[in-house]
């Protein structure tokens, strides 16, 4: 395989949280788009000693006039060149909306040079899982107000039915609240992260090891803003872990980018020259570029995730061995939310070139 990054030269503001120890946000984002050769710029939201699931940490958070400070000074030394912006983390609904103006402002500029495909914004609307809010209330209409501005949206499923205001409970639900999205929002493409209800699959994906599923769905939309839905089943490591809604925007990024560069070469279209890279509406579900980023994405997702888990198992038979009954549900815990750090470094192959082994399928 070339040494050659895949994805062509690509400039990201990427917009998450900070730690000094770990990896969530912007320290996986940071670490994974320059790894795959991307140039990044890191506008941090807070920075924390370490994640919050560790159950105590030190640190502040950024307010909504330092990220709108920092930006004013990208733009006065002409450092706000980017193709591509991804927003994470942010505290706070009138931070949600400073980062917001620097996506409309980007946008604007693509436009105004008459170059509507060269900004592409990825937003991970970063508000809660498994049905609780782990943000004020108000970041929720803030995120309302701000979907229709980005390009591809990364809900997880608590995060899409917020959005959609439509609970999901079953197959035709999941399509109901992809549909508002792309219709009532306009957003051009979706991928909600972890859907955790039953979806038929041809091919079994769940094993001795890993019996429990989940999906991905992924969607385009056509130019009437009808979807074009596709799903991803993968088996659940029965795990804890961090970060990983991180990991997966970040590598989207990268693949989506990859994706439709590689789909105009085939192709010999300018797919990326259009605004959100909307690729044609005779363009089958699968074999839209997102879908196969997101086969990608998922490749590398498993294997990293695949590789903690089993240093995670060895590191705690390890610490019981060694320290026996004699650890506090405090301390074990602790220990535990280190060993669950996603193993990134170790990985590069996995980030850069894993082994694809879950398909895309139609809805």
């Amino acid at each position: 395989m070339s040494n050659e990054p895949q994805v062509p030269e690509t400039s990201v503001l990427a917009v998450a949280s900070h730690v000094v120890s770990g990896n969530v946000g912007n320290k996986i984002a940071v670490f994974v788009l320059q790894s795959m050769g991307c140039e990044v710029s890191a506008l941090n939201t807070v920075q924390f000693s370490n994640h919050t699931g560790y159950k105590q940490w030190k640190g502040t958070r950024v307010s909504a006039q330092e990220i709108t400070d920092l930006w004013e000074g990208l733009k006065q030394s002409y450092l706000d060149n980017f193709d591509m912006m991804l927003s994470g983390y942010v505290p706070g609904a009138e931070a949600v909306t400073a980062v917001g103006n620097i996506g409309k402002e980007l946008r604007h500029k693509s436009e105004k040079a008459q170059k509507p495909g060269s900004f592409f914004w990825v937003l991970d609307p970063v508000m809660g899982d498994n049905g609780r809010l782990y943000v004020a209330e108000a970041v929720v209409p803030a995120y309302k107000s701000l979907v229709h501005h980005a390009d591809l949206i990364l809900p997880n499923q608590f995060e899409a039915e917020l959005l959609s205001g439509i609970k999901i409970t079953d197959s035709a639900s999941l399509e109901h609240a992809i549909r508002v999205l792309h219709q009532d929002y306009g957003v051009p493409h979706v991928v909600i992260t972890s859907v955790s209800i039953p979806l038929f699959s041809s091919s079994s994906v769940a094993t001795p090891e890993t019996p429990r599923t989940m999906s991905v769905v992924g969607s385009t939309m056509t130019s009437d803003r009808q979807p074009r839905a596709f799903k991803i089943s993968f088996p659940v490591f029965e795990c804890y872990f961090s970060g990983t809604g991180d990991m997966f925007a970040a590598l989207m990024v990268v693949r989506i980018r990859e994706a439709v560069s590689k789909y105009d070469k085939q192709n010999g279209e300018s797919l990326g020259g259009k605004r959100s890279w909307l690729s044609g509406d005779d363009v089958d579900a699968l074999d839209l570029p997102l879908a196969r980023a997101a086969e990608k994405v998922l490749a590398s997702m498993h294997e990293v995730l695949e590789s903690t888990c089993e240093s995670m198992a060895a590191e705690m038979k390890a610490v019981k061995e060694r320290k026996g009954e004699e650890l506090d549900e405090k301390t074990l815990h602790l220990i535990k939310s280190r060993a669950a750090e996603l193993k990134l470094a170790r990985n590069l192959g996995s980030l850069r070139d894993p082994t694809i082994e879950y398909r895309a399928e139609k809805m």
